[in-house]
């Protein structure tokens, strides 16, 4: 993994976290909770891929 694609995750995940903050409670916020944490946890473990997969999966319920 590289610098680059570190950053752009953390950019990503506080992206996807100041949306959710944002957002109205509601079940749509629960789900994309239930993804970043997803995305917390295979940041944590080095998953790239999956990590980006769990984000994209955020702002899609958010949506």
């Amino acid at each position: 993994m590289s610098t680059n694609n570190f950053t752009s995750t953390q950019d990503q995940m506080k992206t996807v976290k100041a949306a959710w903050d944002k957002a109205p409670a509601g079940p749509k916020k629960e789900a994309a909770l239930k993804h970043y944490q997803a995305a917390e946890k295979a940041h944590t473990a080095n998953n790239e891929a999956d990590c980006v997969k769990s984000l994209d999966a955020a702002k899609a319920a958010l949506a």
